[in-house]
């Protein structure tokens, strides 16, 4: 997964960081990034303290009933974590697991899940993302069209509060309206925007990349007017983003990452606020695309005009207090 870098300089290396959104999976049908992968990135040179893992179809039990195997994932990742506080490292903080929330049993998953989690267990994400077009891959979790609309799943999803449980919301850019309708239904319910709500550029959308963005930027503003949701600044790099990283020669400076998607950081900042935007790696999707001390530059270039009290939240804070890193 390792691309060739040029070393850049770490910039601010003494500011404090939470990545809110990385994973973790053995070697199967991709290369492994397990806990010495993690601590490598983590620690080539930025100040990372905690991290939280979030679902990725790793770890499912093999046997027992069906619905039950994703809470595999909670277990698999607790023990990790339980390791990574040896303090020769960025500590795995948080747990967000995966569940079906249109099964009637989702009640019994959660409990398990919580259980799972020794303490550290934090909330689910069901991904959503689906588009009509042959080229847009459907996500993960093989949803239906409109998932976050269905009767059924908010059936599900009304049990995440009452347990203290968030909810990573997984979508792509044209469903952002959907997305809206479920936070203002639940506004006691914390939810969390991916990889700022998958803004595509392949496909019917690829070389539309202005028309993409003042679509998304029409669509995420009642997003944000929401109190409840949070913005997840990052995880644009993917291949479904269209910059095609991954395929070039060499990856992009941080320099060239912001002057490509700096009006995304910009405008999410703008809208969420800084109180509610966390900066994530997204690792290690991401990672054939540029290194993690390249990315992590290109956060701290993006918020450099904020004051210092601003640049904590997005770095530290806006995490910290979703995750509830603290309690």
């Amino acid at each position: 997964m390792d691309v060739p870098q040029t070393l850049e300089p770490i910039l601010e290396p003494d500011r404090i960081i939470v990545d809110p959104h990385h994973h973790l999976w053995p070697s199967e049908e991709r290369p492994a990034y397990l806990l010495d992968d993690l601590r490598a990135d983590t620690g080539s040179g930025h100040r990372v303290e905690a991290t939280a893992f979030i679902e990725c179809l790793t770890g499912y039990r093999e046997s027992g009933p069906a619905h039950m195997r994703c809470v595999g994932e909670t277990d698999f990742v607790r023990g990790v974590a339980e390791s990574s506080g040896d303090g020769n490292g960025a500590r795995i903080a948080a747990i967000v697991g995966a569940a079906d929330l249109l099964d009637e049993r989702i009640e019994d998953v959660l409990a398990a899940h919580i259980a799972a989690g020794g303490g550290l267990f934090r909330g689910i994400r069901h991904a959503a993302a689906w588009d009509p077009s042959d080229a847009i891959r459907v996500s993960h979790h093989r949803p239906p069209p409109h998932l976050y609309l269905d009767e059924d799943f908010r059936v599900g999803f009304a049990q995440l509060a009452p347990l203290g449980l968030s909810f990573d919301a997984w979508l792509y850019h044209p469903q952002l309206p959907e997305l809206t309708n479920l936070a203002r239904t639940f506004p006691e319910t914390m939810i969390v925007l991916d990889h700022f709500g998958g803004p595509l550029g392949i496909g019917p959308y690829a070389d539309r990349r202005a028309e993409v963005f003042a679509d998304w930027r029409r669509d995420i503003a009642p997003l944000a007017a929401c109190p409840n949701v949070f913005a997840k600044l990052g995880g644009m790099a993917m291949p479904i983003n269209g910059y095609g990283w991954d395929k070039a020669q060499a990856p992009p400076s941080s320099d060239a990452f912001v002057d490509a998607q700096g009006d995304y950081y910009r405008a999410a900042i703008d809208l969420f606020s800084p109180a509610r935007c966390m900066f994530e790696s997204n690792f290690p999707v991401d990672k054939p695309s540029l290194s993690y001390r390249t990315l992590w530059n290109a956060f701290k270039r993006l918020a450099a005009p904020f004051s210092e009290t601003e640049k904590d939240q997005m770095f530290r804070g806006a995490a910290s207090r979703f995750y509830r890193l603290d309690a």
